[in-house]
């Protein structure tokens, strides 16, 4: 463990580390071409993965934006402080004052803080991020569908959001990654002489799918290569940025997603490279996200971690790379840091919970063996797509009896082998019974000892 010392709080205060975190919107495990990618290349993505730490076994804590951001930015089960789904314009509920986010963390270890991109944690002021610890902000409150051209449902006008003020509506959504990008390039080259955190929130691969005029039409995907292609090339200009700035020795960058591919919409949707189900499911395909860790000099290149970890992981590592405080309210995030500096096949965290809907443990998970619990789901399987921009329509399938699956062999959750290993379905069941006590479980009528409320807003208060 003696690497490790290099991080400690006091090496940190001399010189902390600078930390980007880029989060994209519904990429699978499929869509980038070091996983497998076909009709369009993303070098710069390949390229961090081959000169960093590839995480494959690595989750987002729930299958959708809202819930999941959450997790990412608290360090917690999003049902701990009240979330649940993707809030809606307008919505009365937003992230509490009470939570410190990793925002508000880093900043009072006197870091500079901003994010550009999508939010999605509360569109009410007192949920935006200058209330929640970024000293700027830049981008779209909530999903980039939610406006009046939706093909489905009637939204208001979409706004754009810089710091607290709303200076436009319905954008030119082509624009969104190179602003985006722009926005980022130059809060670094502002920040070279400070200890900077950066959350770029990309709002594309999520549809409605745009591109800007210079990877329209390049790929041989259709549009949604183009969008990746777009994407990759913004990554690339943030690892040049950092390399021409002489940062790249002391700043780590992370790249994600918030959950799987929305896969009913067809040509306009992401990969999940094989696995079951899609967005918005408990099923790998919902939950098994990319991501790839880069610190030049300090993680070792094309390294691989087969443990399993969540993005609320993400929090606790980067408070233990500053130096920074932890939160001081319970979290559930364990740091990744002696996996990614030391030895990757150290496994920090042992299990891995998945609740989904207002508060329903379908499944947990200890690394290679996931039990899933009786449930109802959305089910993308035997539907046809939609296309060009419409989805198509959904099922619904039924897990009727436990069912358990081997990742190690069985990554897609094809085939049950819960009759195998009674000792290790005892062992996750315990564990499961540790979580409803402790967060509740809807659907074993569990309420659970220690939920917090979300925020609510100004309206909702009254």
């Amino acid at each position: 463990m003696a690497g490790v010392a290099m991080f400690s709080s006091g090496a940190m205060a001399q010189k902390p580390a600078n930390i980007i975190l880029i989060n994209l919107d519904d990429s699978g495990n499929g869509d980038f071409s070091c996983c497998g990618a076909i009709g369009y290349q993303t070098p710069h993505i390949d390229w961090m993965a081959a000169n960093g730490m590839s995480m494959n076994n690595f989750y987002a804590v729930q299958p959708i934006s809202g819930a999941s951001r959450a997790g990412l930015m608290t360090g917690c089960y999003p049902n701990r402080i009240g979330f649940a789904y993707a809030l809606n314009p307008g919505s009365p509920y937003g992230i509490s004052e009470q939570e410190e986010t990793v925002a508000e963390l880093l900043r009072d270890k006197g870091y500079a803080t901003a994010i550009f991109g999508k939010w999605h944690l509360g569109d009410e002021k007192k949920f935006l991020p200058l209330q929640h610890g970024f000293d700027e902000y830049y981008g779209l409150p909530y999903s980039n569908d939610m406006w009046p051209f939706h093909p489905q449902y009637k939204f208001p006008d979409l706004p754009l959001i810089k710091g607290n003020d709303i200076i436009g509506y319905n954008t030119d959504q082509t624009r969104l990654t190179t602003d985006y990008t722009n926005y980022a390039v130059d809060f670094i080259h502002r920040n070279v002489n400070k200890p900077f955190f950066l959350y770029l929130a990309h709002s594309m691969p999520h549809v409605p799918l745009a591109v800007s005029d210079k990877f329209k039409g390049k790929s041989e995907l259709g549009l949604y290569g183009d969008v990746m292609m777009e994407l990759d090339w913004s990554i690339g200009e943030i690892l040049r940025t950092i390399r021409e700035e002489g940062i790249e020795d002391n700043t780590l960058v992370i790249l994600t997603s918030d959950n799987g591919p929305w896969a009913n919409y067809g040509n306009h949707a992401g990969s999940s490279g094989g696995l079951r189900e899609a967005k918005a499911n408990t099923f790998n395909g919902g939950t098994r996200v990319p991501c790839f860790f880069y610190w030049k000099g300090k993680i070792p290149p094309a390294s691989v971690c087969n443990n399993v970890y969540s993005n609320i992981d993400i929090l606790p590592t980067l408070v233990e790379i500053s130096g920074a405080k932890m939160p001081k309210l319970k979290i559930d995030g364990v740091s990744m840091l002696p996996t990614l500096t030391v030895d990757p096949t150290i496994a920090a965290r042992k299990y891995l919970c998945f609740y989904y809907h207002k508060n329903s443990l379908e499944a947990i998970t200890d690394g290679r063996y996931k039990l899933v619990f009786p449930h109802k789901y959305v089910s993308y399987d035997g539907q046809v797509p939609g296309n060009d921009g419409l989805p198509g329509e959904l099922g619904e399938g039924e897990v009727k009896e436990c069912e358990l699956y081997d990742l190690r062999r069985d990554m897609g959750e094809r085939v049950s082998v819960i009759s195998q290993h009674p000792e290790v379905v005892k062992d996750l069941t315990r564990e499961a019974e540790v979580w409803r006590d402790e967060l509740g479980d809807d659907l074993t009528g569990r309420q659970g000892k220690a939920r917090r409320e979300a925020g609510k807003s100004v309206k909702a208060a009254k």
